[in-house]
């Protein structure tokens, strides 16, 4: 059957025509017929198999006659979210080009002003989500009591986010013989409740069972460690390794794990956008519009993307956590494999989310066979462990900071007067310092004076232009030094990564300058310094 046996209009058809559309799918095909004799419609169908089309081909139709009044819509259409309501507001220019029909849109994170003009106006469609709707109806600058039809697109979705007040509230403004369309993926007890209530007579159109998934989506489920970063290096390796991945939607259960897994993809060099409810508004646009385009291959969103966005040519989706509730499962597997194209859905399954997967199982009737391939979580994920390790790095330096620390210190701070040949005076004058000073200890310090009153231009230079000390003729202090320098040597590359970048930028330091003598603890300077003040 084609278009033209459903009772469109000639100006519809034409903009069907133009579109590239000739056949109508099974929803539109069994639903049209019956919003065209003005009677309810409770319609049941897979995500992607054209229910906003169904209602929008034939309320055009419909509001051919009529004309809208100021404040006083004809026709409501009500959405969970504002990217679905500017998708339907798109349907609308795209079929209703050659008609004079004035389209709004009322969604939030638009100023209240801009809408308040195009409801004075007059709207013959009003788009709306119900917080932002309900809001201009409180202000007294809407009225529904000429709504003439009233559709309720993906109603599970409106009752996952806590909506069935609102709807509830709307259908009591509306007038009881307004039309209603009703539109939903599954249907939870409460939904039928809804429809029991404010759905006269409907027309049940049921073109696939509640809660199923396309036949043209491949399903798998890949095992996955416990922590997040073994996560995270697992998605990276299955989208390196994916077969003909075009683009993809990753989906999260939490916002915050979609900036964590969005700052995760962008390190790693993947050209990657983020979509969830805390962003404004025109961020949310920009990066759909991105992704449609093409311009962005991944989209890394929570379930606010999820329900009824058309973005046909998706060919995989990837779901980075189990969703908590199995219908949820449903439309974010529906992203892909649209409109007869094939698709790819991935789940990362931990052993905490064994007890969804059954539950979306049973949901879906059938089951979700496990990837093939050695997908083992591997444990060089950069991302997450460089953090902890960094940690743990900065832990142990502080901690080092006291005797052992000091004790490097004087290890340096022997090497250049052992060049010298003074090492036994050097281990005099530190256990003098440690006790007592004494009669005995004093010539020592008299002593240094004259050696360190040399200029430094002229004993610097020559130390600096020394060959390196492996090259130097052994010393009997020398001899004694080499196997401490050379276990601390074997010892320093294993030493460096755990106490971190600083440690070894000390040690050239003191290599280089051997004769700064600012590096030495305060208790081996003391005796220098007394004969000079006295």
């Amino acid at each position: 059957m084609s278009f033209t046996h459903l009772g469109l209009s000639e100006k519809v058809l034409a903009a069907v025509a133009a579109t590239g559309y000739t056949t109508p799918t099974p929803i539109q095909e069994q639903a049209i017929p019956h919003v065209l004799a003005r009677k309810d419609v409770l319609g049941i169908a897979q995500t992607g198999t054209g229910k906003t089309a169904a209602f929008v081909l034939p309320m055009l139709t419909i509001l051919e006659k009529g004309r809208a009044r100021a404040r006083m819509p004809r026709t409501l259409i009500l959405e969970p979210t504002r990217e679905l309501a500017a998708q339907v507001k798109e349907n609308f220019d795209r079929y209703g080009a050659g008609q004079k029909l004035n389209v709004a849109l009322l969604i939030g994170g638009v100023s209240f002003g801009d809408q308040d003009a195009k409801l004075t106006r007059g709207v013959d469609v009003l788009i709306a989500t119900p917080g932002r709707l309900l809001d201009h109806t409180e202000r007294g600058g809407l009225l529904l009591t000429g709504v003439e039809l009233l559709v309720i697109d993906e109603a599970d979705r409106m009752l996952d986010m806590g909506f069935i007040p609102d709807i509830e509230r709307v259908c009591k403004l509306v007038p009881f013989t307004r039309q209603t369309l009703f539109f939903t993926a599954t249907m939870p007890p409460e939904i039928r409740r809804i429809t029991e209530t404010f759905l006269h007579n409907p027309q049940k159109i049921e073109v696939s069972k509640p809660a199923t998934t396309a036949v043209t989506v491949t399903q798998c489920q890949v095992p996955a460690g416990r922590e997040t970063h073994e996560k995270r290096e697992l998605l990276r390796r299955l989208l390196r390794e994916a077969k003909d991945l075009q683009n993809a939607i990753i989906f999260c259960n939490r916002k915050r794990e979609v900036a964590v897994v969005h700052k995760s993809l962008q390190k790693h060099g993947f050209s990657v956008g983020a979509l969830h409810g805390d962003m404004d508004q025109s961020a949310r646009t920009a990066a759909l519009e991105q992704f449609r385009k093409g311009e962005l291959p991944l989209l890394v969103a929570s379930d606010v993307a999820a329900r009824g966005l058309d973005i046909p040519e998706v060919s995989h989706v990837f779901n980075f956590d189990v969703p908590h509730h199995p219908d949820d499962y449903v439309h974010r597997v529906g992203r892909t494999g649209r409109a007869g194209r094939s698709g790819m859905a991935i789940s990362l399954v931990t052993p905490l989310d064994q007890k969804s997967m059954v539950a979306i199982e049973k949901l879906i009737g059938q089951s979700i066979p496990r990837a093939e391939g050695d997908y083992e979580v591997r444990t060089d994920a950069s991302d997450a462990s460089d953090r902890p390790r960094e940690q743990r790095g900065r832990e142990r330096s502080r901690g080092g900071r006291g005797k052992p620390q000091r004790g490097r210190d004087r290890e340096r701070s022997q090497e250049p007067r052992e060049a010298r040949g003074e090492a036994r005076q050097v281990s005099e004058t530190r256990q003098a310092s440690e006790t007592r000073p004494s009669a005995e200890t004093r010539p020592a310090p008299e002593a240094r004076p004259e050696r360190e009153a040399r200029p430094a231009s002229e004993a610097r230079p020559a130390r600096e232009a020394r060959p390196p000390r492996e090259a130097r003729p052994p010393r009997e202090a020398r001899q004694s030094s080499e196997p401490r320098d050379g276990a601390r040597q074997q010892a320093n590359p294993s030493h460096v990564p755990s106490i971190g970048r600083p440690e070894p930028r000390r040690q050239r330091e003191a290599d280089s300058e051997p004769g700064d003598h600012s590096h030495l603890p305060a208790f081996l300077l003391r005796p220098v310094r007394s004969p000079a003040g006295a």
